[in-house]
């Protein structure tokens, strides 16, 4: 099977059967709409996130979204729908994204897929837990000293996690204006990866649209392309190796979720075509 280049192309190739069973078999069981806010000790941000959830079976599918983009009433008439009827519809794109996620999840979940290496967060406080996500993210590509990387949606652990490294931390962000550490946030994504070795970015590129023409750029600059996902984690591993050289895929039950061990799942390097 040839490798998507885009999510429309992905779309397509799974109602079309080429992914496995027929999406308009599998009904979404339960449908959510999630709102959280987040300020880690002695930050001065506050994270406010937004999540569609859709279950499929055992798996979830998930997508973020931007506050005002989708109200709560959608889940009112979403459980009971197919996959194959939300990817063809005209619903909001994070919930096109999360039914897409669903049923991707569904047919290989991440606990099972052979390539992926389990990484269990340990046990404690939201800055703990979000210290131990990051660095496991970081270490998706070899950062040398002074390697300038690309980060698309700013975690402020993650940008010390690449600083750390010896990274030269690039941020890109629609609603930061300076990382905690006092580094100044571009809005232009197209400027900070052309200026970077490698990009990292969030799943979020899924959920506003962004995603193939960030795809796209990595591919023909042959620079590296890591993604870290809670949005559209199984859309995001569809394209190892055809643009997306490594995945930090973390399902449904977030970590922020929860303060007790949870496993995210890394898809370490392969080769950019």
């Amino acid at each position: 099977m040839t490798a998507p280049t885009s999510v429309s192309e992905l779309t397509t190739a799974v109602l079309a059967g080429s992914y496995g069973p027929d999406p308009a078999s599998l009904p979404v069981i339960s449908a959510f709409w999630l709102h959280h806010t987040t300020q880690l000790p002695g930050a001065d941000v506050t994270y406010r996130n937004y999540y569609v959830l859709l279950r499929v079976g055992e798996v979830f599918g998930a997508c973020a979204f931007e506050a005002g983009e989708l109200e709560p009433a959608y889940c009112a008439d979403t459980s009971g729908r197919t996959i194959a009827d939300l990817l063809t519809s005209d619903d909001a794109l994070p919930v096109r994204i999360a039914a897409l996620d669903a049923y991707l999840a569904a047919v290989a979940p991440h606990h099972l897929a052979p390539e992926a290496e389990e990484v269990v967060l340990p046990a404690g406080a939201p800055d703990v837990r979000a210290r131990a996500r990051d660095a496991a993210v970081a270490g998706l590509l070899d950062v040398a000293e002074g390697t300038k990387v690309a980060l698309i949606g700013v975690v402020n652990p993650l940008v010390d996690a690449i600083t750390a490294r010896g990274g030269v931390c690039l941020p890109c962000d629609f609603n930061l204006d300076r990382t905690a550490s006092g580094l100044e946030v571009s809005r232009d994504m197209q400027a900070v990866v052309d200026a970077a070795d490698a990009v990292v970015a969030t799943g979020m590129t899924l959920s506003n649209g962004s995603f193939d023409t960030l795809l796209s750029s990595c591919r023909e600059q042959a620079k590296p392309l890591a993604i870290y996902a809670q949005t559209g984690s199984a859309v995001a591993r569809a394209f190892l190796g055809a643009g997306v050289t490594a995945l930090s895929a973390e399902p449904f039950p977030f970590s922020q979720f929860s303060a007790r061990p949870t496993s995210l799942y890394r898809y370490l390097p392969r080769k950019v075509l």
